[in-house]
């Protein structure tokens, strides 16, 4: 299949989905081993594919993990560079839930992401809620989106 991911001279479209899963108080968030930003789980939708079929393919991917897709919480417009080139991202935030037990429920663990025919060591880190805003973490608002995450769907702009 095919990502929905337009690369052109000039500039980057991408569509992605995220899983935002809550357990215990503490928040899935990822990040890669060389970089000290976090982000919630997920990725580039292929496709003819469904957020909800991307959502599962992805965390079964990555982390081996099966879950289960609910609502949707937070609707973003992200714009940053990809490389040298500006990016207009979509991106659609789900609450999830992990159904399976073999992922460890506190700390830290590594997987392994496939992007554009390159591996890259992925960190998974089970975040207290209320430490959220100590960590650099993208999206930016993720602090205050948390703290609304049952008042309906949140949209949001970021910019960088």
């Amino acid at each position: 299949m095919m990502d929905i991911l337009w690369k052109r001279d000039d500039w980057v479209f991408s569509y992605r989905v995220a899983g935002i899963c809550v357990q215990n108080g503490k928040v899935l968030l990822q990040k890669p081993t060389n970089d000290t930003a976090y982000a919630f789980p997920g990725g580039h939708v292929e496709f003819g594919e469904t957020n909800e079929e991307t959502l599962i393919r992805e965390f079964k991917e990555e982390i081996g993990a099966d879950i289960r897709v609910e609502e949707l919480k937070w609707v973003a417009e992200i714009f940053f560079p990809w490389g040298s080139k500006p990016c207009h991202q979509i991106c659609l935030y789900y609450l999830t839930e992990i159904l399976n037990s073999e992922i460890p429920k506190n700390g830290m663990f590594m997987a392994t992401e496939h992007i554009e025919g390159r591996n890259f060591e992925l960190e998974y880190h089970w975040v207290p809620i209320e430490d959220v805003g100590k960590l650099d973490v993208y999206p930016t608002q993720t602090p205050e989106l948390l703290q609304k995450i049952n008042e309906g769907v949140q949209h949001f702009v970021y910019k960088e």
